[in-house]
């Protein structure tokens, strides 16, 4: 049996930094040893000695864009892997819009299968896309291994994937609730007695407080709403549907959903390093490059943002990496309102929440729970994913979490090199990524040939072979 020994004086193993070895044969964690182990025992061992620097598991981003097929020139899976593999993250789930087809029926599932094949540098799983054409056939989907299902209760940006109503909503649910998947959700609501109607038809033009004006706190809050209602209906038949909050920006429904979980509905929710890292006081007007919906907003909802990852009120960290092609930024224009929403992040999440939460007192190991642990076991990878312990995939990250280093333009490996956070300076620095023992980057490299596997759920019908 060919065995790899991976060592370090500090590996992170159930929340703790220890002196360990990792023993891995093809591809699994098969036992945790002590740093100093014999390895004359293991006849042909390769050892892989790190001193000092930190292993700690690979993360697992369950919000990404890759916009492929179809939208190839927005991004891709070989761009999007390999952006993730020098970022950390072994393990992507992609969601089902701004692809063409979207992945709303098996085909288009299909689709996404047959591209990602020989291109990923990390696995992948997929989100199945829920709208109202759909609703009356989402078994089949969910069958052919999906991970879950994301919904929009607002326009999303793209008219192939209409945003769904209540009567929708708990149709989902119902049906999704048998599967125990979770349905995600881009919550906002757009009401009329909010101050959005402080713009009165002023257009947004390049002014960044009425853009942050004309997506308030009040939507998030009135769809949150609407969708613990709907949930606590739907747990009061028996059916007890995980529900999921993507992208958290309104720190009011803070509340919302601290109470939906005190009353015993399993509702999860997700943040970004860009709603925490960020705010909009320092956000230049007619500078598109910060646009996103959910927008980010003021540094004193930042820190509740934190405030609710403290106390375990939102459950985990994902990029939401939403690239498109330069101009649809409307990068010269400066036009907020038509520019396109979304923020490119994937490759510096670790360094940009690790930065941010080391400064506000919070451990690394915390850290690597809002980025592996947490979401792994939220996407129904738990078992294998998000943890260095034995019977795990091997995917694991060499970090230094001292060094600094200013994100440039030229050190980008998605395939358009746009970022808010262009000039910062970050603390941490991913110098390898493992995925299932093999290393994928180093030290500013991809490394090897693309290895990532597809993540399906449990019940998938599809034959990797045949698509």
């Amino acid at each position: 049996m060919n065995i790899q020994i991976y060592k370090s004086k500090r590996v992170l193993i159930d929340g703790n930094f220890d002196a360990a070895s990792l023993l891995v044969s093809d591809g699994i964690i098969t036992e945790i040893r002590a740093f100093d182990l014999d390895t004359a025992e293991y006849e042909d061992a390769v050892v892989h000695d790190f001193g000092h620097k930190l292993i700690i598991p690979g993360l697992v981003d369950t919000h990404v864009h890759i916009n492929e097929p179809g939208r190839t020139h927005w991004e891709g899976f070989h761009y999007a892997t390999r952006a993730a593999a020098a970022g950390g993250i072994t393990s992507l789930v992609d969601m089902p819009l701004n692809s063409s087809p979207v992945t709303t029926n098996v085909s288009a599932l299909e689709q996404k299968l047959r591209s990602f094949k020989g291109n990923g540098w990390v696995d992948c799983g997929f989100w199945g896309g829920v709208v109202p054409q759909n609703i009356d056939d989402l078994d089949d989907l969910l069958d052919a291994g999906v991970l879950g299902l994301k919904a929009f209760t607002i326009e999303s940006g793209i008219d192939e994937f209409p945003e769904v109503n209540a009567e929708h909503l708990t149709k989902v649910m119902r049906k999704i609730g048998k599967y125990q998947l979770p349905l995600l959700v881009h919550a906002e609501l757009q009401d009329c007695n909010t101050e959005h109607d402080v713009l009165q038809g002023t257009p947004i033009g390049k002014s960044y407080s009425r853009f942050l004006a004309s997506r308030p706190k009040s939507w998030e809050n009135n769809a949150i709403k609407l969708l613990i209602a709907l949930a606590s209906s739907t747990n009061d038949d028996g059916i007890l549907t995980k529900l999921h909050i993507v992208h958290l920006s309104s720190s009011d429904a803070l509340s919302l959903i601290k109470e939906g979980k005190e009353k015993g509905l399993r509702i999860s929710a997700e943040t970004c390093p860009h709603y925490l890292s960020l705010f909009s006081e320092a956000i230049p007007d007619g500078n598109c490059i910060f646009k996103c919906c959910p927008p980010i907003r003021d540094n004193a909802n930042r820190d509740l943002l934190w405030g609710g990852l403290a106390d375990g009120t939102i459950d985990f960290i994902v990029s939401d990496h939403s690239p498109s092609p330069p101009e649809l930024k409307q990068l010269e224009s400066g036009d907020l309102e038509n520019a396109w929403g979304g923020i490119a992040s994937i490759q510096f999440g670790l360094p940009l929440s690790w930065t941010e939460a080391k400064n506000r007192g919070f451990e690394l190991s915390k850290v690597v729970e809002w980025m592996s642990t947490n979401p792994a076991k939220f996407c129904g990878l738990g078992k294998r994913k998000g943890r260095l312990a034995p019977s795990f995939d091997a995917d694991f990250v060499v970090f230094d979490d001292h060094a600094e280093y200013v994100i440039e333009e030229q050190n980008i490996f998605y395939r358009h090199k746009l970022s808010p956070y262009i000039g910062a300076r970050v603390t941490g620095v991913v110098e390898k990524t493992y995925l299932r023992g093999n290393l994928v980057y180093s030290d500013g490299d991809i490394i090897g040939v693309p290895k990532g596997q597809t993540l399906m759920n449990h019940r998938h019908s599809l034959n990797e072979g045949s698509v």
